[in-house]
């Protein structure tokens, strides 16, 4: 069904995604939260994994299917449940290939036609087998173009929200002033949660928030 909506034209295809990285300090009503907003807006988990650190800090990933006239929506409430620290939105026109698609579809169910009418007038068994092979090499192209059409329609009237949700004991700040190597790691002894990256900086932090976990 096609739609008008904002910068989105009559006709165009569009698979729209999202990426969000949310915290919360309490996760099991995060979680909760999130998926009675999902249903709210007519959506549902495609996927969902929970990951648990050595602290015992929770981390979830979560993929979420929104109609997609519901998309902005549901962003703007997900971040206003969760605390929001990252965002991404990007959006793909696949129109020339959705239309090019259906196009050949069509003309394979106007070749099949055309091949049974054959067929039903056929008298030689050379023709017959001939036109029956042919007939059934068309129906193949009919049933993976179609395939194709509802996936892109899938992806289309439907778009993905992948949602990765930390567990933590503090709220990152939205603003952080820009500090030096051991200032981060007196604070990684203090508050024992951050994200981890592969770096010298990140080693050190991980191993004073093991060592104060332990104590």
């Amino acid at each position: 069904e096609e739609q008008e909506s904002g910068s989105v034209v009559t006709g165009q295809k569009l698979i729209r995604t999202a990426w969000l990285e949310l915290e919360s300090t309490e996760f099991d009503e995060a979680v909760r939260g999130l998926k009675e907003l999902t249903e709210a807006y007519n959506g549902y988990f495609e996927t969902s994994s929970v990951a648990n650190y050595k602290g015992g800090a929770r981390w979830g990933d979560y993929a979420v299917r929104i109609p997609a006239e519901k998309f902005d929506a549901f962003l703007s409430q997900a971040g206003a449940l969760c605390h929001l620290t990252w965002q991404e939105v990007s959006q793909e026109d696949i129109s020339e290939a959705y239309y090019d698609t259906a196009g050949r579809l069509k003309t394979q169910q106007i070749k099949l036609e055309r091949l049974q009418e054959l067929l039903a007038k056929a008298d030689k068994m050379e023709d017959i087998i001939t036109l029956e092979s042919a007939i059934a090499e068309t129906e193949l192209q009919i049933e993976y173009l179609t395939g194709t059409l509802r996936k892109y329609d899938a992806l289309v009237d439907y778009a993905t929200v992948e949602i990765s949700l930390e567990e933590v004991y503090v709220l990152t700040e939205q603003e952080q002033p820009v500090i030096g190597f051991w200032p981060k790691l007196a604070e990684a002894f203090k508050t024992g949660t951050s994200r981890f990256v592969d770096d010298l900086e990140s080693f050190a932090l991980r191993f004073a928030r093991n060592w104060v976990s332990r104590l």
